[in-house]
């Protein structure tokens, strides 16, 4: 049986209260089925189950105020046990920096910094 938790949609977001069930108990639940209405400081939003399964029951009631990870719902998964790999109250990882682009580089003219370290060999294949 796996915990249904109330999420964390943002990094400031402490509570949110559940304005509706999309499901009732007995109902089959695929991952990424929309399951609930939660309402936070940005508005309502659907959100949907990390976990495939049948639910088993809902814990919390529409109005109420709930802080984040509270258990919303019981989910019962096919084993009977939380899904593999999947725990409904761990927030996904926050996604990796992006990589600055390079910087373009100015070309500095020949002889305009002065003299270039070259070997002697390439002093002479340049010179001739």
């Amino acid at each position: 049986m796996t915990v249904f938790p109330m999420p964390s949609m943002g990094a400031d977001m402490e509570q949110g209260t559940l304005v509706e069930w999309l499901v009732q108990p007995g109902d089959r639940v695929a991952r990424g089925d929309a399951v609930d209405v939660v309402e936070t400081q940005k508005g309502a939003i659907e959100i949907e189950s990390l976990t495939a399964g049948k639910v088993a029951e809902l814990l919390a009631r529409p109005g109420q105020t709930l802080p984040v990870g509270a258990p919303l719902a019981r989910i019962e998964t096919a084993a009977g046990g939380p899904s593999p790999g999947v725990t409904a109250a761990t927030p996904p990882p926050p996604p990796s920096p992006t990589p600055l682009a390079p910087q373009p580089v100015a070309a500095v003219p020949p002889g305009a910094g002065g003299p270039v370290p070259a070997s002697p060999a390439a002093r002479r294949r340049a010179a001739g």
